[in-house]
């Protein structure tokens, strides 16, 4: 099946937070664990996971720690989910690498998107945003050159915007 959201291919952590989108209405993916199963298959993440009700919970009470953090800068819940999970160091043949160690195999795609979070947070925290339109809920990270980009695409939000604004002037 195919993955119904508008806008995919954000830093996991975001892409986790844009499971929750508007298209006449609130719409959210993670309702089931088909919609699980898709998000899980779209993040590349389908073989780290038992696609189960353990999983969904753990994903979504990520979620809800990476909007928190994101939106309200609560640390309690992503630490939760850290909490999970560590880092293992180690030595191999092709030299020292680092793996998630997780006890539960429910809680990894949930730890990998709080542990991606850290990484936007110690990268650019100011880069993270919420699209500008005023009816969208999706968030993006922003590569573009000068920092400036508002909405998650200029093809939706941007246009729509910049044409509600050239249609306001004309009347």
């Amino acid at each position: 099946m195919l993955d119904p959201r508008p806008h995919l291919g954000e830093p996991l952590a975001l892409d986790l937070l844009n499971t929750r989108w508007v298209d006449d209405g609130p719409q959210d993916l993670l309702t089931d664990l088909t919609g699980l199963r898709i998000w899980l298959t779209t993040t590349e993440l389908a073989d780290t996971a038992p696609v189960d009700t353990r999983t969904l919970e753990a994903v979504l009470a990520a979620r809800t720690a990476i909007y928190d953090a994101v939106v309200h800068g609560a640390k309690e819940g992503i630490n939760e989910v850290l909490g999970h999970g560590r880092l293992r160091r180690s030595l191999t043949d092709d030299g020292p690498t680092t793996t998630p160690d997780i006890a539960d195999p429910a809680w990894l795609p949930a730890w990998l998107a709080a542990d991606n979070l850290l990484h936007l947070l110690a990268e650019a925290p100011h880069r993270i945003r919420q699209c500008a339109h005023p009816h969208c809920v999706l968030f993006f990270y922003d590569t573009s050159k000068n920092g400036t980009r508002r909405w998650h695409s200029m093809t939706t939000c941007g246009n729509r915007t910049k044409a509600a604004r050239h249609y306001a002037k004309k009347t």
